[in-house]
Parts: C-alpha cells; sequence; structure tokens
C-alpha cells in the first residue's frame, strides 16, 4: 500500500542512508599536532669526538691520521698513565679508531634520561664493528655538555677480504649505540613563561593557518586563536604550567582539513628522481622527444709488408663511426591534462628518468607546465 505514511518512512530511511555514508567516508583531516609544532620546543643537535677501542686491527693508521694518537696519549695523561717519550712516539695502536659522535636531544629531556647517538669514523678506520666507545661529552652550539656518550658501537654492514679480494654490505665505518647517553643537563624552555603559544605550520599556508585558527576558536570560544601569518597562528593559554598543558593536548587533538598543496614537480638530477604532485596540470603543448646515440668501434689491423720489399710490420687502427637517431615520439595534450593522463602517457613511450627530466624542464620553459618546478 502506497500511502503517505509509507512514502515519508521510505524518505526518511533513505535521508538516514545517505547521512551513514556521509558520516563513514573518509575525511581528509588531519590532528593539529601533525600540523603544526609550538615555538620554543625544539630538539638540539649535539656532537662530540671520542675514541673508539678495541677493534680487531680495523681501527686508524697511526702514520697517516696522527690526531688519534695524540687523542690516546691524553686520555693516558688524565687516567695518569705517563708514557715515556719514546714509547709515546713510536705508538702506533691498529686497535683505536677517532670518530665524531652526534645525537639529537629532544625537547624536554631530563637529566638522567637516554638518548640513542650515531658514531662515524673521521679517519681510515675500516671497521667499527666490534668496537667500544669510550666516554666522550657531547656538547651543544652553546659549547655546553648536555649528555655523555659511552658503550659497544652496533654497525648493520659486514665485510670480509681474502687474496685480494673483498666484499661489503652496507658501510662499516659508521653505527650506532642504542640509548647510549645519558641527558646531565636540561634545556631552558620558553614553554612555562606566561604569554601566548605561537603554533608554527610545518608547511606555511594562509588557508591552513586560517582553518586551524577557525578550528581552535570554535572549541574554544572566538578570540582564543588568530593566525598572525601564513606559518604563525597566536593563541591565548592560561598561564599555569599544568592548565597550559593541558589546553595545548585538546588543541592538538582538533582536527582540521589542512589546504591543498601547491602544484610542485620536485627533481632530483643526481639520482634521477621526478616527484610530481596530485595538482600538476598541463597546458596545450605537443612534446616529441627522440635519442641520438653514437657508436665509435676500433679494430687493429697487422699490416704485413712485401717480403722483398723494405717496409717494416705495422699495427693500423680500423675504426668505424655509426650514428643513429631514435625515433621522435610526437604527443600531443590538451589543456587541462591531469597528472594521470601525463604518467600515462611518458610510460608508454618509455621515457627513462633522465628523458622526463628534460620534458618536464622543456614543458616549463614553454609555459605549459603549470607547477611549480623545484631542482635539488
Amino acid at each position: 500500500m502506497n500511502t503517505p505514511a509509507l512514502r515519508f518512512l521510505s524518505r526518511l530511511a533513505l535521508s538516514g542512508l545517505v547521512l551513514l555514508a556521509a558520516t563513514l567516508a573518509p575525511a581528509q583531516a588531519a590532528a593539529i599536532r601533525d600540523l603544526t609544532s609550538v615555538q620554543g620546543v625544539r630538539v638540539n643537535q649535539l656532537v662530540g669526538y671520542g675514541l673508539v677501542v678495541g677493534l680487531g686491527g680495523t681501527g686508524d693508521q697511526a702514520t697517516q691520521v696522527p690526531y688519534t694518537t695524540q687523542s690516546l696519549l691524553s686520555m693516558f695523561q688524565r687516567l695518569g698513565i705517563n708514557l715515556p717519550p719514546s714509547v709515546a712516539s713510536n705508538l702506533q695502536p691498529k686497535d683505536v679508531a677517532a670518530v665524531m659522535i652526534t645525537a639529537n636531544l629532544p625537547p624536554f629531556a631530563q637529566p638522567g634520561q637516554q638518548i640513542n647517538i650515531t658514531v662515524s669514523a673521521v679517519g681510515n678506520a675500516s671497521s667499527l664493528a666490534g668496537g667500544t666507545l669510550l666516554m666522550t661529552p657531547l656538547k651543544g652550539a652553546d659549547g655546553q655538555t648536555y649528555a655523555v656518550a659511552q658503550g659497544n658501537v652496533v654497525v648493520s654492514g659486514f665485510g670480509a677480504s681474502s687474496g685480494g679480494n673483498s666484499t661489503q654490505v652496507n658501510f662499516l665505518t659508521a653505527g650506532m649505540i642504542a640509548n647510549g647517553a645519558t641527558v646531565e643537563r636540561a634545556v631552558a624552555s620558553n614553554f612555562d613563561q606566561s604569554g601566548p603559544l605561537l603554533l608554527s605550520l610545518n608547511t606555511p599556508s594562509f588557508g591552513t593557518a586560517s582553518r586551524v585558527a577557525d578550528a581552535i576558536n570554535q572549541r574554544f570560544g572566538a578570540g582564543t586563536a588568530t593566525a598572525m601569518n601564513a606559518g604563525v597562528i597566536q593563541v591565548l593559554a592560561p598561564l599555569a604550567a599544568g592548565e597550559r598543558t593541558a589546553f595545548l593536548g585538546q588543541i592538538e587533538a582538533l582536527d582540521v582539513s589542512p589546504e591543498s598543496p601547491p602544484a610542485k614537480v620536485v627533481i632530483d638530477a643526481r639520482s634521477g628522481t621526478v616527484v610530481l604532485g596530485q595538482n600538476v596540470t598541463l597546458g596545450a603543448c605537443a612534446v616529441a622527444h627522440g635519442n641520438l646515440s653514437v657508436t665509435i668501434n676500433t679494430q687493429y689491423e697487422v699490416s704485413q709488408p712485401n717480403p722483398l720489399g723494405a717496409g717494416q710490420t705495422a699495427v693500423v687502427p680500423n675504426t668505424t663511426v655509426k650514428a643513429k637517431a631514435d625515433k621522435a615520439n610526437l604527443l600531443m595534450f590538451k589543456p587541462g591534462v591531469t597528472l594521470e593522463a601525463v604518467v600515462r602517457a611518458l610510460n608508454a613511450v618509455g621515457a627513462a628518468p633522465s628523458d622526463l627530466i628534460a620534458i618536464l624542464q622543456a614543458m616549463k620553459a614553454a609555459g605549459a607546465l603549470h607547477a611549480q618546478l623545484d631542482v635539488i
């Protein structure tokens, strides 16, 4: 029976299904914590110079790397070991390597916490496998010691050699020590100071900055956040340290739909890597690309003179040169062609990475590539 009540219920059920589908559809949103960072809350780099000992003859060669021996003698003196001048001048250890230690000190790190470190050889040591890093202070840009490193070096590669032949997998002159440094000094932070908080966008965008400010204002009230520019949002926060922490945690959990990134093509000419963004389009253009290959082949022939003649036997080179031009494939692109069509067409003609780089640069020069072209 098709009554008005049944028709109303049918429309109501259909509306519910549409609403449910819209609710289940994936939202292109990201948490504010993934889009921004708090100014003043940052990672600090640490560096130090030390010695790795216990190497099985794969350390620095003292004659070519004298600073390794000097560092070893200096360490002996600090430990109360004084070698005679004759012994010190002839000291040539093979199980010691000079290394540089690098580490990242996370924000709010406190004394006693442990951080990972990376150990890299600076001399001519062939391997750091099996070595132990001696106690080394790690300093910041201000020259102060913020951590002390020590431990066994773990190298991910391996190598072997015999009879003049050798093989190697990965690198043997760099390794890491998990929790190899202990924090000795905390870095001062202005997070606990009174005043507004400043959120910095990881990718500056006027649209994204405005959306982040709107999301905060909708949650905490008008005037709480202000987009200062494309990269900074100012947020009025509580003064008490505990309240500021909880307040910032709630802000970072809010979801915001960032603005679409600008159309960009990134080219790494060294590795031949080409990355095209999602908004890359083309104008009307025609592309013809072909390769010219030149082959030079030289064969040496022996010219033998007449036995009764006065000539001499000579080797005469016979050189042939061939040039071949591959057929140029002409591609026609209409205005507004998307990235998918461009990739499909270039793959159809078998364009190599070097060819693709040349084609994209030529398109940009002709004004047909509607995107930023960054060559790194």
